[in-house]
């Protein structure tokens, strides 16, 4: 996203006149999520300093800093594992933009992830994992796009080292084991990753506020 994240933090970048973050803590507090935490990197003070508490979205924020540097996803998960508590947590990525309602939750004991597969974008038509019967793998199946939006169990890290590493192999871990579950959703999906994807979500929200007269 360079180099419009040289000053701004990515979910600080702007579409449709507001944040991102923004769309992604009211659909969090729409279905009844209001504990929030916020990993950071790149200049986190500024998100901690526009989030604040998370008050004026009737949220709870709490921030969890990667100070020792970039973590990549698992390890920045492994070190907010003390905020995340004990049960099943949400985890949204700050580059995609989503009408999804976080409704799913996984209710199972045996599952260690539950991830939201979407179509395959123009930018990523190989997809990433199959989805068969709900269960989700490597195999088996036409390929679909892992969104960005999936719920975890805390147990899916118990085994791996503080620092730095990505989830991606955790998870093939846990598909093998047959603990991953999934679902398609096919509504609105966006991965905002570069400035023109971000400048066609801007036109996009833009289109709908027109027409919603707002």
């Amino acid at each position: 996203m360079r180099p419009l994240t040289d000053q701004t933090p990515k979910p600080l970048l702007r579409a449709g006149g507001r944040p991102l973050i923004d769309y992604q803590i009211e659909a969090l507090r729409g279905a009844g999520i209001t504990d929030i935490v916020v990993n950071h990197a790149h200049l986190g003070d500024q998100l901690v300093a526009y989030l604040g508490d998370g008050a004026r979205w009737g949220v709870r924020i709490r921030y969890s800093p990667e100070t020792d540097g970039a973590l990549e996803t698992g390890g920045g998960i492994k070190r907010a594992l003390s905020l995340l508590g004990e049960r099943p947590f949400v985890v949204v990525n700050a580059d995609v933009w989503s009408d999804y309602r976080f409704t799913s939750v996984p209710t199972t004991s045996d599952r260690l992830a539950h991830l939201v597969l979407v179509d395959n974008p123009p930018h990523h038509r190989q997809g990433d994992f199959c989805l068969c019967g709900g269960e989700v793998g490597e195999h088996g199946g036409p390929r679909l796009t892992f969104s960005g939006l999936g719920w975890y169990h805390p147990a899916l890290f118990a085994d791996s080292p503080a620092g730095a590493f990505p989830l991606a192999p955790l998870l093939r871990a846990a598909m093998r084991a047959g603990r991953v579950s999934g679902e398609h959703h096919r509504g609105a999906w966006m991965d905002i990753g570069t400035p023109e994807r971000l400048a066609e979500l801007d036109r996009r929200l833009r289109r709908r506020d027109c027409a919603d007269g707002r």
